[in-house]
């Protein structure tokens, strides 16, 4: 007989992210327009809910609406509407705006909103609780449970004082097992137990494999002269290679916030390349720069990112229970979001939808920004596409042994790099020094990420 006492309950979330919650609000719904009484609870990680929620969003609010529609009254913190959309490509040597009409309609926010979703995830917490659910914050789901025949049962949050070499300590307490008939897992981007599930009920089979990027974000509080409220920029190109997905996004919030944010696919093959490097790198840029000069830095961190779109999603339930959110891997990747209802309904969009190589959001955008994949292109697109391409060879063959660094810091601004990938702000005396040093020596780290 376990040691570990146990809680049974109808449904158990792991996970109070915006898909968990959303979740556990419905369920609660559903049972009260059946007369039933559907118990529900959700175990998080984090200290609080939106404490482990990474990311500045640009929201459509038309999921929301489906499920909570009274939330302006309520007091969704959805404050600040978008009101302007620009995507530049960007090159060493300046910036070209992308025309509104090549755009996808994914790139055309009106009628979106820029939010903090942590924010938004503690709201919509206070609203399960009022729908009747238990949240239990500060509980990670170690370990899965399973029924003689195979079903999954519910789980186990973690041991607790348990010593370095693994051995239980006077201060040792088992963990707790929560029984449940059905158990929803939404853990976010790659979950522990997301991937046991998958092994062992092989919902990968027949499908394609799971792409992922790194995203870096900081929360910048900006001079008022600086700030435009609603402002959305994405941009793509420098200081990533042209073989390199990735690009940027810039939300202008209200009170004078910014969230900032660079995102790079997994899968570069520059064994050089240092996504937090160029992170800083892409803030010198001159279309960039200017935003952030007087403001100071509130809060950074990363995530991962599921970026592999529908043919990578796993078969999303199983005995006993399903998979949502970014634990099945649904980031919106699709190209409208007037068209995707399903897209909507399983996550905000925190960076743009991308191919797997190019970076470009659909093959309009990389014809026309290509000299051998479009013979239309505009000659600032063939202008743009040649001078991004000159350095690729050259950079993924990396320093030679001669021009190799002895030290490496953690800044653009103050490593030994070689001068192929040296920030051209950053060298320049004329420009002055980029007002951009390491966080990790200039600011102490916030315990609350918005």
């Amino acid at each position: 007989m376990s040691e570990r006492e146990s809680m049974t309950y109808d449904v158990v979330v792991v996970g109070a992210g915006p898909s968990g919650l959303a979740t556990a609000i419905r369920l609660r719904q559903l049972a009260a327009q059946s007369g039933k009484d559907v118990s529900v609870c959700i175990v998080e990680k984090g200290s609080e809910v939106g404490a482990h929620i990474l990311s500045g969003a640009v929201i459509d609010p038309i999921a929301l609406t489906e499920l909570l529609p009274d939330w302006k009254k309520d007091g969704a913190p959805l404050n600040q509407p978008v009101t302007e959309d620009r995507f530049l490509f960007l090159s060493k040597e300046g910036s070209r705006p992308v025309p509104a009409w090549i755009l996808p309609a994914c790139f055309k926010n009106h009628g979106n909103y820029i939010a903090s979703l942590g924010n938004v995830c503690r709201w919509l917490g206070t609203q399960a609780e009022a729908a009747g659910v238990e949240i239990y914050p500060g509980f990670a789901a170690a370990e899965i449970l399973y029924t003689e025949d195979g079903r999954v049962r519910g789980v186990a949050t973690g041991d607790m004082g348990i010593g370095k070499n693994g051995e239980k300590t006077g201060r040792y307490q088992p963990g707790i097992e929560l029984h449940a008939k059905y158990t929803i897992f939404a853990e976010g981007c790659r979950g522990h137990l997301g991937r046991q599930l998958e092994s062992r009920f092989k919902l990968r089979e027949g499908r394609g494999p799971q792409v992922y990027g790194i995203g870096l974000k900081e929360l910048w509080e900006v001079k008022a002269e600086k700030h435009v409220p609603g402002l959305v920029v994405h941009t793509a190109g420098w200081p990533l290679e042209n073989d390199t997905y990735g690009g940027s996004f810039l939300y202008h919030l209200e009170a004078n916030q910014v969230a900032v944010g660079f995102v790079v696919g997994l899968g570069y093959e520059n064994p050089y390349l240092h996504p937090f490097e160029e992170f800083q790198r892409y803030k010198t840029h001159a279309a960039i720069r200017g935003f952030f000069e007087g403001g100071r830095r509130i809060s950074y961190g990363a995530r991962a990112i599921a970026a592999g779109g529908l043919q990578s999603l796993p078969k999303l339930t199983f005995p006993g229970g399903a998979l949502v959110g970014d634990d099945a891997g649904f980031l919106k990747r699709r190209p409208s979001p007037r068209s995707a209802p399903d897209a909507r309904r399983t996550s905000s969009r925190p960076i743009p939808p991308r191919s797997r190589r190019a970076g470009f959001t659909t093959s309009c955008i990389a014809r026309a920004t290509s000299s051998r994949g479009c013979r239309r292109a505009s000659p600032w697109a063939r202008s743009w596409s040649a001078s991004t391409r000159s350095s690729s060879a050259e950079r993924r063959r990396g320093p030679s042994p001669t021009t190799r660094p002895t030290t490496r810091r953690c800044c653009p601004r103050t490593a030994s790099r070689p001068s192929s990938i040296q920030s051209p702000t950053a060298s320049s005396p004329s420009t002055g020094s980029p007002p951009f040093s390491c966080p990790t020596r200039t600011m102490k780290r916030t315990s609350r990420l918005t």
